[in-house]
């Protein structure tokens, strides 16, 4: 076997330049407690043009291999190493554990944009049959995020009316699901008709194009303007895009609504007008990331049918400059995943 392999390497921060694919770079071997995999898939996330941009405070070892979605097959077990054997098909969850690395992979050390990459033996989680590498390697960041946030957190229930900001990429299109697997009502905003046309296929009862309509003029429209006396208003609002838009959601709410949020792709800094909160009785719930359990539920459901993940592009490791311009533009409906 050769000692090198093909890697999309970013050796300082910056643009989409900053990717340089490496022919030669040097492959890396199991230590003792690791695996090195063949990779097979690895999908992209915002987060990994956070990490390729520079994220303030958090200090990224340079030159890294992004991606921290990964699916493949063991080629390799380092000293110690039990229940793993080089032709078995494993997921990465990529959640720090405390016995493990310092960090999440693909971003505090190398990850999954490259042939082969090492991962820590306790983080590997085996795919079932009849789920694709595509489909494992869509599954951690994204859909086990919103698995957290939409069922363990936020419990949203059949019969409930759901607002999904953001609706069309890989978060998004994974809470929309979700959503309608409880058996609520759900109400998805993207910002073109194209996309709407796409989320209504995938299942969202109605759709807002949120670039050529009031969000919350629109909302109102639909399920009526929240009033003291309960009536009017959604259930949940699903906000993990930030910018600016949290007053008006916060006005989409009935009594007792629910709030959530796992992040603040656009921006962090809101401002709200509290006296809606204490008036209507909100909840606004934080969701930080997922457990394993998330990502075991969610590869069940895609072995099953019941929800495989939706997946924009799948493209070659070759074409990776590509692949991140389609998410940084956010031209993808679902995700886009990169096979070394």
């Amino acid at each position: 076997m050769s000692s090198t392999m093909l890697a999309a390497v970013v050796h300082e921060h910056g643009g989409l330049d900053r990717i340089v694919l490496e022919p030669q770079w040097r492959r890396p071997e199991p230590g003792a407690g690791w695996v090195q995999l063949r990779v097979r898939a690895c999908s992209l996330n915002y987060h990994d043009i956070f990490t390729r941009r520079s994220m303030p405070g958090i200090k990224v070892p340079l030159p890294i291999v992004i991606g921290s979605d990964i699916a493949g097959e063991v080629s390799a077990v380092g000293e110690g190493v039990t229940g793993w054997k080089p032709g078995d098909r494993v997921l990465v969850d990529p959640l720090p554990l405390a016995d493990g690395p310092k960090g999440m992979i693909g971003e505090m050390y190398d990850g999954g944009r490259a042939e082969y990459c090492c991962a820590w033996a306790p983080s590997l989680v085996r795919i079932p049959e009849g789920v694709s590498f595509e489909q494992a390697a869509s599954l951690p960041l994204a859909y086990a995020t919103a698995h957290r946030m939409m069922v363990t957190i936020g419990q949203v229930r059949a019969g409930e009316t759901v607002l999904v900001l953001g609706a069309s990429g890989g978060v998004g299109t994974a809470c929309v699901l979700l959503a309608k697997l409880a058996g609520a009502r759900v109400i998805a905003c993207a910002g073109s008709d194209d996309k709407a046309a796409r989320l209504k296929a995938l299942g969202a009862d109605e759709v807002i194009n949120y670039r050529t309509h009031d969000l919350m003029e629109a909302v109102h429209a639909r399920v009526g303007k929240p009033r003291i006396a309960g009536t009017g208003g959604v259930d949940v609002v699903v906000n993990f895009t930030g910018g600016n838009s949290w007053q008006a959601c916060i006005r989409c709410l009935k009594v007792g609504g629910r709030l959530l949020t796992c992040g603040a792709t656009a921006g962090y800094e809101e401002k709200i007008d509290v006296r809606y909160v204490w008036t209507f009785e909100l909840q606004l719930q934080g969701s930080n990331g997922w457990r394993r359990e998330d990502i075991v539920a969610l590869l069940e459901l895609a072995r099953s049918g019941r929800m495989p993940p939706v997946i924009d592009k799948v493209l070659p490791l070759a074409q990776i400059h590509e692949a991140e311009r389609l998410m940084e533009e956010r031209e993808v409906f679902g995700k886009v995943v990169v096979t070394p």
